[in-house]
């Protein structure tokens, strides 16, 4: 099998991209995201407001993507965000895991000093799994501020990491 290639989105990479994020958008449990967003503002969203947007994938099979951006501007420029998806065909391979590290090291080269995830569901436990492994931890829980379609009201949890130790 060929070795998972993590590198910068470019334009061609759209498509591949967007056929990540439909299905995840669609469903609407894990991203507070609009399910009928389109297309269009799904990639403007994803690759074009973040400092960073990354593709992971095997040749041109593209199967994760993450970005990463400046959680609040000003006094909180220093702290980023980023957002993960993988291919609903693609998990328990550790792409998620891996695409997670590289952030890290990205965050660090982009200068950022922390990283912060402001909604992570309590409901979505293995991404709640994947950033406690890398690091993070849980500094805030917001109750019932996601309305899932089949869970109803979930509580969101705030995770943070500091990125200039280790």
């Amino acid at each position: 099998m060929p070795a998972l290639v993590i590198r910068p989105f470019q334009p061609p990479d759209a498509e591949r991209v967007w056929r990540i994020l439909e299905p995840v958008i669609r469903a609407g449990e894990t991203y507070a995201l609009p399910r009928e967003m389109s297309r269009d503002e799904a990639l403007h969203y994803w690759t074009v407001q973040p400092a960073a947007c990354f593709v992971a994938g095997t040749g041109e099979d593209v199967t994760g993507t993450f970005y990463i951006r400046t959680n609040q501007p000003g006094g909180g420029a220093h702290v980023c965000n980023a957002g993960f998806m993988v291919a609903a065909d693609a998990g328990g391979r550790g792409i998620g895991r891996a695409m997670g590290e590289r952030a890290l090291v990205e965050a660090r080269r982009l200068g950022y000093t922390a990283m912060q995830f402001n909604f992570v569901l309590a409901s979505n436990t293995r991404a709640i799994r994947l950033w406690q492994y890398l690091g993070f931890a849980t500094v805030g829980r917001l109750p019932g501020v996601f309305r899932h379609p089949s869970l109803g009201f979930v509580d969101a949890l705030v995770m943070h990491r500091d990125l200039t130790t280790r």
